[in-house]
């Protein structure tokens, strides 16, 4: 495999964590496992997508803490589980021990598990970036809207479509049910009424489709 460059690239990762033997082996591992080849969406072009917004959006109070959550955030990625927020969050734990202080270690693992809801408190300025900077594709045009589904949809590919539908339904609903969808100003106000209205629109799509709601695996909701 190349060696990625750009946000996803060692020198992004040595800003973070140093460049050390065991920084290099960590961020590898990294680079690997969102490589894997189940990946649609969830992959090294969704990662480089949360680390360039979260150098965009304001607020942050620890940005490298945020940085550093999303490089962990989805590093494990099995549709077939429901723990996968909570084994990033270990797996974070254990590749840090040694390259970060140990505070900065337990701010990465908060914000990991914050991903699996996406509903920061009103105080949480690291968990606002880092949600906003995951959700933001939900905010994109139509037609960018339609392919991150269409990769959700093939990342699942082991649900019958009765299955991956209620799974589905019952995530887009968690997502309008928030009280506030995007955190950060500029995100609230730039981004919140595209996104409603796609989720909407995929929502009432899916709705139409819906049949027995057998239960699976929900699916991701980023």
């Amino acid at each position: 495999m190349t060696a990625p460059d750009g946000l996803v690239g060692f020198d992004g990762w040595a800003a973070l964590a140093g460049d050390s033997p065991t920084s290099r082996t960590e961020w590898a591992a990294l680079v690997a496992a969102w490589g894997e080849p189940h990946r649609r969406y969830h992959d090294l072009a969704h990662l480089a997508a949360v680390l360039g917004l979260v150098g965009q959006l304001d607020g942050a109070t620890d940005p490298d803490a945020v940085r550093l959550a999303a490089w962990y955030h989805d590093v494990v990625y099995d549709p077939t589980r429901r723990d996968n927020e909570k084994v990033s969050a270990q797996r974070a734990r254990a590749g840090l021990r040694g390259l970060v202080p140990d505070e900065r270690i337990a701010e990465v693992e908060r914000l990991v598990l914050l991903t699996a809801g996406h509903d920061p408190g009103p105080e949480d300025a690291n968990g606002a970036v880092l949600c906003d900077a995951d959700l933001a594709v939900l905010a994109g045009p139509p037609h960018a809207y339609a392919e991150y589904a269409s990769a959700v949809r093939e990342e699942y590919a082991h649900l019958s479509d009765e299955e991956f539908t209620a799974g589905r339904i019952a995530v887009l609903e968690s997502l309008l049910e928030l009280p506030v969808l995007y955190r950060t100003p500029e995100a609230a106000r730039q981004w919140t009424g595209t996104a409603r209205a796609n989720l909407t629109a995929e929502l009432t799509l899916l709705r139409r489709r819906a049949a027995s709601g057998a239960e699976g695996p929900t699916p991701a909701a980023d």
